[in-house]
């Protein structure tokens, strides 16, 4: 019995794609341990890579969609790469499972039946809470700077119903940058021109360690507090960024913490991933958000496959809307997921974080 990933493996500096995998890989581990699915039968895991072309990423979903006892494909980091997917997710009719990707489009497709099912955060979630952030530190006029992607547009159209309904923060511009642009200083200090007090950051981690550095050069006095959208966890973001992050005010949104996990439920995962991959410490598991909710997700598939009886994908999409109880690392989750409600996740569960000298990702409060 199959389960597939489509990820940005090979992508220079990426650390989200193996975060996934390990994840996926760990949860099916436990599962086949305890005797599988379906009275004993065994996962197993096919990769494919899409380095965050689309194309690739199309291409992959037809493949993945003919193998044999193919149950569910896991999606990797771009919202970009998974809304192009979306058609042939719909024609295929693939059961796939988004452990990261947050743009709202992903969810609300309009696919009657809907084959898409997240674990992540959703954009109309972060922003209203990265911007609620910054109304509790007192930081009233704030810029965004947002990637001019789908995901960026996805950010902007929820800071706007944000600004609408609420009185502070207020935005005093937008600015856009291109996926792989070398600066970013000019975007920044256009903001502060303006009278941000603080920049709403929509990045992954090579465009924002450009910006820190760039942002550290200058005077003390000139350096916004950033509050950034979760992409930068995906990568080296700290590496590239070096010394530079501790001279910035930065810190960034997550949905768990495995230092909040319960831990009844993560020494026997840290047992695992150390079999596995020898990593038996918490600091030591890179982009966690990947690792948590892909590891939640498996065991939340494998629970609609024994609800289901059966390989087929559609019993199987059914059955994920019927799941209850299951104690995971980010919760403990009543349903999941519902006909009405393909988000297992809420604003219940964000919080800000913050890197450490070291590089480990720890929440503020």
């Amino acid at each position: 019995m199959v389960l597939g990933l489509d990820g940005e493996f090979g992508l220079t500096n990426s650390t989200s794609a193996e975060s996934i995998e390990r994840g996926i890989r760990t949860a099916i581990d436990e599962i086949n341990r305890a005797g599988g699915v379906l009275g004993g039968r065994a996962l197993d895991l096919v990769t494919r890579e899409h380095r965050s072309i689309s194309a690739r990423g199309i291409k992959n979903i037809r493949e993945l969609a003919t193998i044999p006892d193919l149950v569910a494909v896991f999606g990797g980091r771009f919202s970009p790469v998974v809304i192009e997917q979306l058609p042939v997710l719909e024609e295929t009719r693939t059961l796939f499972l988004a452990p990261w990707s947050s743009a709202d489009a992903i969810i609300d497709n309009g696919m009657q039946p809907n084959y898409i099912f997240r674990l992540s955060l959703r954009d109309s979630l972060a922003m209203p809470f990265l911007l609620g952030h910054a109304r509790s530190r007192e930081l009233s006029r704030v810029g965004l700077l947002l990637t001019n992607t789908a995901w960026g547009r996805s950010n902007l159209d929820a800071a706007n119903r944000y600004f609408a309904d609420n009185p502070t923060p207020v935005s005093v511009a937008t600015a856009w940058y291109n996926w792989r642009d070398r600066t970013l200083i000019d975007k920044y200090q256009a903001l502060a021109k303006a009278g941000a007090q603080a920049i709403v950051l929509v990045a992954n981690d090579d465009e924002a360690a450009v910006l820190v550095r760039e942002v550290a050069a200058l005077p003390a006095e000139k350096r916004l507090p950033i509050l950034s959208h979760w992409g930068v966890t995906g990568g080296d973001f700290t590496g590239q960024a070096g010394p530079a992050l501790h001279e910035v005010d930065f810190s960034v949104i997550q949905t768990v913490s495995l230092f909040n996990a319960p831990a009844d439920r993560l020494a026997p995962v840290l047992e695992t991933t150390k079999r596995l991959f020898g990593l038996s410490r918490i600091e030591e598991i890179e982009a966690p958000v990947g690792f948590v909710h892909a590891y939640d997700l498996t065991h939340i598939l494998a629970r609609a496959i024994d609800l289901a009886g059966t390989t087929d994908r559609v019993a199987v999409r059914d059955a994920l809307e019927r799941v209850e109880n299951y104690p995971g690392l980010v919760k403990t989750y009543a349903r999941p997921f519902t006909p009405e409600r393909h988000e297992a996740l809420s604003e219940k569960e964000l919080l800000m974080a913050r890197f450490t000298r070291d590089g480990v990702l720890v929440p503020i409060e």
